[in-house]
């Protein structure tokens, strides 16, 4: 798997688990009223469960923002420590694509 899908597949991740922490939260808001303790007892854990989730979420994006200012970071230095390369390269994707979609 190259970086770039595995990139795309944490920010997928990332955005799945919080529309299920979102749908969970609504879950547990929905049945704040109903009783029993059986049902206290699952609503309290599944609290603390979505805590840690929430947690463990902030941190994975977290990192997944700080890799992408790394990334960049040091695209940007790469181009300006090697301006002829980044235009030589810009340019073969160019004419690869070109290419491929003159084959069309």
């Amino acid at each position: 798997m190259s970086q770039l899908s595995n990139e795309v597949t944490k920010e997928q991740l990332i955005a799945d688990f919080n529309v299920v922490v979102a749908d969970a939260e609504a879950l547990l808001k929905a049945t704040a009223n109903q009783g029993g303790e059986k049902l206290a007892e699952v609503r309290a854990r599944a609290e603390e469960s979505l805590k840690v989730a929430k947690t463990r979420l902030l941190q994975a994006q977290d990192a997944l923002i700080a890799k992408t200012r790394e990334a960049a970071k040091a695209t940007d230095e790469y181009v300006h420590e090697k301006p002829w390369n980044a235009v030589g390269v810009a340019a073969g994707i160019g004419l690869l694509i070109g290419f491929l979609l003159g084959r069309r």
